[in-house]
């Protein structure tokens, strides 16, 4: 027996668990559902599945609110990855300095990831009733003359209210991110730069974003995966309304399965978003390849 064999049977008997779990939870249920998107699935579980080949998708490509719902979801990817890439770095490079109770700012910065996504829907929901805290305050700053806004009954306010919450939970995680990136940056490389009259905003221009482009790419791929995925925020703020404003792929997943009990064109819907998350996942590795972070 070679060497590395029990090294190589310690490894798999620390892997297995995790390969078991996986396996059971993930795998299992993605195959299962790709054989379900080639079937009819009956509301009786005991009844065996009903072989209709390509309907479904057929019937996807067909369907005008799986359209919608694909351009809701493409429009909250980008009204939120942006703004969290920049947000999120703007955050890391302000709290990346050697000062009195900086990590109490990094801190505060990152206190919402803790919050329950369920307090936070709550909270938010609370500042944007029409008798909540933002129309209060916009109501004693205009007088008699403001009318309350209807934040999450708008179709045209709902979506940009929702992006909001996902905002404000995800900045300090993704400034986490980039902070790890500033610290592995050499000071002598902005020393350096200065002499050669790389100052203030220039020197990030310069040093800065060339070598945190790994985390870049990172940041970007993952917020966008999770922006495509979104669900919590929607289900707890406006399931899906006003007038489907807020409906993205992953409630309309809920829709069909729970309320509709379409269980396989739910399940073709979900290998539809599947496929959207692998696209962005290997537009990640094509930019990133050996030179990025895997």
């Amino acid at each position: 027996m070679s060497a590395s064999s029990p090294r190589t049977a310690t490894a798999w008997g620390f892997l297995t668990p995790a390969l078991v779990l996986i396996g059971l939870s993930v795998l299992i249920p993605a195959a299962m559902a790709l054989v379900m998107s080639f079937s009819q699935a009956g509301l009786d579980v005991s009844e065996p599945l009903r072989f209709v080949g390509l309907a479904n998708y057929r019937r996807l490509l067909a369907d005008p609110m799986f359209a919608r719902v694909s351009l809701t979801t493409f429009v909250y990817l980008v009204g939120v990855v942006p703004p969290i890439v920049l947000g999120a770095l703007a955050l890391a490079v302000l709290v990346n300095r050697s000062l009195p109770g900086i990590h109490w700012f990094r801190g505060a910065f990152y206190t919402p990831v803790l919050v329950s996504i369920v307090v936070a829907a709550i909270a938010f929901r609370w500042l944007y009733a029409e008798n909540g805290l933002i129309n209060g305050w916009l109501g004693a700053l205009l007088g008699d003359r403001f009318s309350p806004i209807g934040f999450l009954t708008s179709p045209l306010l709902a979506l940009p209210a929702v992006m909001l919450v996902t905002l404000w939970k995800g900045l300090g995680y993704y400034m986490v991110i980039f902070l790890a990136g500033l610290q592995g940056i050499s000071p002598d490389l902005y020393e350096a730069a200065a002499l050669d009259g790389s100052e203030g905003w220039r020197k990030h221009l310069d040093i800065t974003l060339p070598l945190l482009r790994p985390y870049l790419t990172l940041v970007g791929v993952i917020s966008a995966i999770a922006a495509t995925k979104v669900f919590e925020e929607v289900f707890l703020m406006t399931q899906g309304g006003p007038a489907d404003a807020t409906r993205t792929i992953v409630y309309y997943v809920y829709d069909q399965a729970f309320t509709e009990l379409e269980i396989s064109y739910a399940c073709t819907v979900g290998l539809a978003l599947f496929m959207a998350v692998l696209l962005l996942s290997l537009v990640r590795y094509a930019f990133a390849g050996d030179r990025g972070l895997t």
